[in-house]
C-alpha cells in the first residue's frame, strides 16, 4: 500500500498595497498584485499607483521657448488686472484726483521728498472709467499670450519693468509739474514684447502692429496723454523680451539676469540724472560771502 503524497497549497496573490485583498490582476510595469483601488487604467491592463506617479515625475518638463515651465493658465495676468480694478475702486472711494495727487509720478515729490515708490504705484493708478478700461483690455487681450511664452515669472518680471520703464520715462522728460498715472507703460511694454518674441517664434504680430501704431499715434494727438510713457513701456518692454528670448539655451540664463540688471541700472542712472536736474531748478543760488 503506497502513502499518497499530499501538496503544499500555493497562497492566494494579495495586494502590495493592501495585503488583506486577494488579488489575480497585476501591474503592468512592475507585475505586482494590486487590487481594484490601485488599479489605474493604462493603454494595456492596469498599473499600480506608484508606476503611474513615478514615471508623471521623471518625465521631462516642459518649457517654454525661453526656458521656463510652461504656464498653463495665465494667473499671473489675472492677478494684475485685479489689482488694478482694486486700486481704482480706491481711488474712486478717496478721489480720482486726491489720490492721483498722492500716489501718482509727481516729479517734485520723487525728487524733493524721495518718493521714489511713486514710479511704480502710478503704473497702478487710472484717471477715469474709460483709462482703466481700454488698459485692462489690452492686458486681458496680449496678457496670456505673453504669458504662456515667457512663463510666469519672467513675464511678472517684463510688465514690472515695463511698467517702471515708462515712469522713469515720463519722470525723467515731462514737464516738472507732470501728474502722471496709468498701466499705459507697461501695457507698450507688452505689445513691445510680443513684436520681438513674435518675430523671434515666426508667430503672426499683425494685429498687434496695428494695434500698437493706432494707439501710439493717438498718444502724441489726444491731449493730456502721457505719450513719453508709452515710449518708455515701449523700449523697455522690446528690450526685456530680447533679452529673454534671443540669447541660446546654453547661456540663457546668465544673460538675462545680466541683461535684466542692465536694463534696471539704465532706469537708476536716468532717475538719478532727473532727480538732479529737478534739484538744481529748486535750490537757492547761495549768498557770496564777505570777504574781509
Amino acid at each position: 500500500m503506497s502513502d499518497a503524497v499530499q501538496g503544499v497549497a500555493t497562497p492566494a496573490p494579495v495586494c502590495f498595497r493592501h495585503p488583506e485583498r486577494v488579488s489575480y490582476v497585476k501591474c503592468t510595469r512592475c507585475a505586482r498584485p494590486i487590487c481594484p483601488d490601485c488599479m489605474i487604467s493604462a493603454s494595456v491592463g492596469f498599473q499600480c499607483p506608484d508606476c503611474v506617479h513615478g514615471a508623471a515625475a521623471s518625465a521631462p518638463k516642459i518649457k517654454t521657448p525661453v526656458g521656463a515651465p510652461l504656464a498653463e493658465k495665465p494667473t499671473v495676468t489675472f492677478v494684475l488686472i485685479g489689482i488694478n480694478v482694486i486700486a481704482f475702486l480706491l481711488m474712486l472711494v478717496s478721489g480720482i484726483d486726491q489720490a492721483a495727487t498722492q500716489w501718482g509720478m509727481f516729479p517734485p515729490s520723487i525728487a524733493i521728498d524721495n518718493e521714489w515708490w511713486r514710479l511704480v504705484t502710478s503704473a497702478f493708478l487710472h484717471g477715469g472709467w474709460l483709462h482703466i478700461a481700454f488698459n485692462m483690455y489690452v492686458l486681458y487681450a496680449l496678457g496670456p499670450s505673453l504669458e504662456r511664452v515667457l512663463g510666469h515669472g519672467r513675464y511678472l518680471v517684463l510688465y514690472l519693468m515695463a511698467a517702471l520703464g515708462g515712469a522713469v520715462c515720463s519722470y525723467a522728460f515731462s514737464d516738472v509739474m507732470t501728474v502722471s498715472v496709468g498701466a499705459s507703460g507697461a501695457i507698450f511694454g507688452l505689445m513691445g514684447a510680443l513684436v520681438v518674441a513674435g518675430r523671434k517664434l515666426r508667430y503672426d504680430i499683425s494685429q498687434v502692429l496695428i494695434l500698437l501704431a493706432v494707439n501710439f499715434v493717438i498718444g502724441f494727438m489726444a491731449p493730456g496723454v502721457d505719450w513719453r510713457a508709452h515710449v518708455g513701456g515701449l523700449v523697455v518692454g522690446a528690450a526685456v523680451a530680447a533679452i529673454f528670448v534671443l540669447p541660446p539655451a546654453r547661456i540663457r540664463i546668465p544673460v538675462q539676469v545680466i541683461g535684466i540688471l542692465a536694463v534696471l541700472v539704465v532706469l537708476v542712472v536716468t532717475t538719478m540724472v532727473r532727480t538732479a536736474q529737478i534739484m538744481d531748478m529748486v535750490t537757492p543760488v547761495g549768498t557770496p560771502g564777505l570777504s574781509a
